[in-house]
């Protein structure tokens, strides 16, 4: 049998202080190929004796990207090996332009892990998941990065790559859990990979951290926000209305921003908000209450069927306003927090993580509190969830706002 040899070799630019090409060098029955990668490295950067791209003299972020090349390079040497092993073992004449012709760099969209995301990312925003879809785009965004825009397919997923990924968020100052945030969705387009039949399942996320950290509480106290509410805004506006709306996010047991701004005038009737949860689909019903109604009278009629003025034209581009308001709210926030001495960066958020907090101080059940966040994706609180009525936990919401 005729022995076939592949060896890494480094093709210098004849240009100083450029980078040069990565070269796999086939020889088979006296005749020699080089097959040009797409992977560039400096000369430095580079080990002729021993065939290999050296990474300990460089600096770490530029170590982090040679992990990676090197990684990419080795696939590619393995790949291209399976085509030479695979023709010798058919048992037929066969020769160099053949390996050249199926070892083709280009991947097809069926085994495409970039094509595959940015198809679940469509299908999130098909079924609505606009925020979803952002998320998913976001990690493919990092991940693309990571690979420095270099495709590949799902099979080349492995242990040693993921932690690359992982080391590689790590050095860019991403804090675990917006690195675990990353690895979660990426795990799970892996998963459905893997159902899809695309590649078996080798366990690539089992050594980096996909977990949750515990987070500073984000929340104030009763007196803080009661400070807040009595605080003489009336000269500032912008800082009046984002007092506001955070209030009426407290008010309605910590409403997520995004479900104010898409609350519709029919969403009120006969003194109750109902509503659907944009994150979950859930639907929630909450008492309108006197702090509410004053909120809604200071400001004039939406002329759209939103109820709050935060969407104000209905023109296609209501998420785009929802989110410069979203900015806008969370900007005046900060200057809230310092006229009343907040030692916090203070944000919509905080209204959520304080109702609940205080709620837990006046001592109402953490099943009753549960339901007024709407929480029904903790497990740990839906056995009692089922048996909670709606009248009770407008009772807690009484209970927190009296003196408000």
């Amino acid at each position: 049998m005729k022995k076939t040899s592949i060896k890494l070799k480094f093709r210098a630019s004849v240009i100083p202080q450029k980078e040069g090409t990565l070269i796999f060098q086939v020889i088979h029955d006296r005749k020699v190929r080089r097959i040009r990668s797409q992977f560039k490295i400096f000369k430095e950067e580079w080990d002729e004796a021993a065939g290999r791209i050296l990474l300990a003299a460089s600096a770490p972020s530029r170590c982090s990207q040679l992990q990676i090349i090197r990684f990419n390079v080795e696939w590619e040497f393995r790949r291209l090996r399976k085509i030479i092993d695979t023709l010798e073992r058919s048992g037929k004449e066969w020769n160099l332009d053949e390996v050249i012709q199926k070892f083709d760099p280009d991947i097809n969209k069926e085994e495409s892990v970039f094509h595959f995301i940015q198809a679940q990312i469509l299908h999130k925003k098909q079924l609505g998941k606009i925020r979803s879809s952002e998320t998913y785009q976001a990690t493919l965004n990092s991940f693309m990065n990571f690979r420095q825009g270099i495709d590949l397919t799902f099979d080349m997923f492995d242990s040693e790559l993921i932690e690359l990924y992982e080391a590689e968020l790590r050095n860019r100052g991403v804090v675990r859990n917006t690195s675990s945030f990353y690895l979660r969705i990426l795990r799970t387009n892996y998963k459905l990979a893997v159902e899809k039949g695309l590649t078996q399942d080798c366990h690539p996320f089992k050594h980096v951290y996909c977990g949750m950290d515990k987070t500073v509480k984000r929340c104030l106290s009763f007196e803080e926000i009661k400070r807040m509410k009595e605080l003489d805004l009336s000269l500032k506006p912008a800082l009046d209305f984002a007092r506001d709306m955070f209030i009426f996010s407290f008010c309605t047991r910590g409403m997520s921003f995004v479900d104010m701004a898409y609350l519709k005038k029919s969403d009120l009737k006969n003194g109750y908000l109902i509503y659907r949860r944009k994150k979950t689909g859930q639907l929630l019903t909450i008492e309108w209450t006197r702090q509410m109604q004053v909120i809604l009278d200071k400001y004039e009629s939406n002329p759209t069927q939103y109820l709050l003025p935060l969407i104000l034209r209905e023109d296609g581009n209501e998420r785009r306003q929802y989110q410069n308001q979203m900015m806008k709210i969370n900007r005046s926030l900060k200057e809230i927090a310092s006229l009343v001495h907040l030692s916090v960066p203070l944000s919509l958020y905080y209204s959520r993580h304080s109702w609940a907090t205080i709620a837990r101080g006046k001592s109402i059940p953490l099943s009753v509190i549960s339901e007024g966040l709407g929480h029904d994706s903790e497990l740990t609180t839906q056995i009692y969830l089922d048996s909670i009525k709606s009248i009770e936990v407008d009772r807690a919401n009484r209970k927190i706002l009296r003196g408000l």
